[in-house]
């Protein structure tokens, strides 16, 4: 469903460390495996949508920008708090492309950024909770940055679950600058139920994540307004 653009020149690839335990899946990174849809993890549901939000560098430039400062979660009804740079410097490590297949990152430092009200923008190793209700159950949990992305033509970052969450997993967020000038964002997802009601009905787990998805384009697509 996405579009893919040839290999981009890489400007910076970051993945934070990680100690046993810090999330809680095993399948770190699955969210970029080219086969998530008909090879799930176990026991999970995957999800996979793409938009194309318009063309041009300074559309791929503004909604890479509105992606690292959260603002599909914040406008997707989300509240951040807690946010936590990684406890030790990252390292730059392998991380993966569109189609899944490793990167080698590079070595530049990028500086730390910040929002109006001084929340970090997404970095590699971050903790952060997340408060809110999809599909009228809460959403809240505890969640792990698990790779920032930001290359010439592709900008974007992971994110991982630690615990609190009504299903456990991981999610992908990224914006697109294809060979064609379009410009497109997509989002992937596994989860795995981990509250009785989910487990009962796993028909909610799709309904929680259709909704998501939704709150999500309309968060980055400048075909909707965007709360301020």
């Amino acid at each position: 469903m996405s579009p893919s653009g040839s290999a981009s020149s890489l400007v910076v690839m970051r993945r934070g460390t990680f100690r046993e335990g810090t999330v809680d899946y095993a399948a770190v990174g699955a969210t970029h495996a080219p086969d998530l849809m008909q090879y799930p993890p176990e026991r999970s549901v995957p999800a996979e949508e793409s938009w194309r939000l318009g063309s041009g560098e300074e559309r791929f430039r503004t909604a890479g920008d509105a992606l690292l400062s959260w603002t599909a979660q914040r406008a997707a009804g989300l509240q951040l708090t807690d946010v936590r740079p990684a406890s030790t410097p990252g390292y730059a490590g392998v991380s993966f492309d569109a189609e899944g297949a490793p990167i080698a990152p590079s070595h530049t430092e990028v500086e730390p950024r910040y929002d109006e009200d001084g929340t970090p923008w997404a970095g590699p190793g971050m903790t952060l909770k997340l408060h809110g209700r999809v599909s009228g159950m809460r959403a809240d949990a505890e969640l792990r940055v698990i790779s920032v992305t930001e290359q010439t033509h592709r900008i974007g970052f992971v994110l991982g679950t630690v615990a609190g969450s009504v299903v456990s997993g991981e999610e992908s967020f990224d914006i697109e600058w294809n060979d064609a000038d379009e410009v497109w964002f997509t989002v992937r997802a596994f989860d795995r139920p981990n509250s009785f009601l989910y487990r009962s009905f796993p028909y909610l787990v799709k309904r929680r994540r259709r909704e998501l998805f939704a709150r999500y384009l309309r968060a980055i697509s400048p075909l909707y307004a965007t709360p301020v």
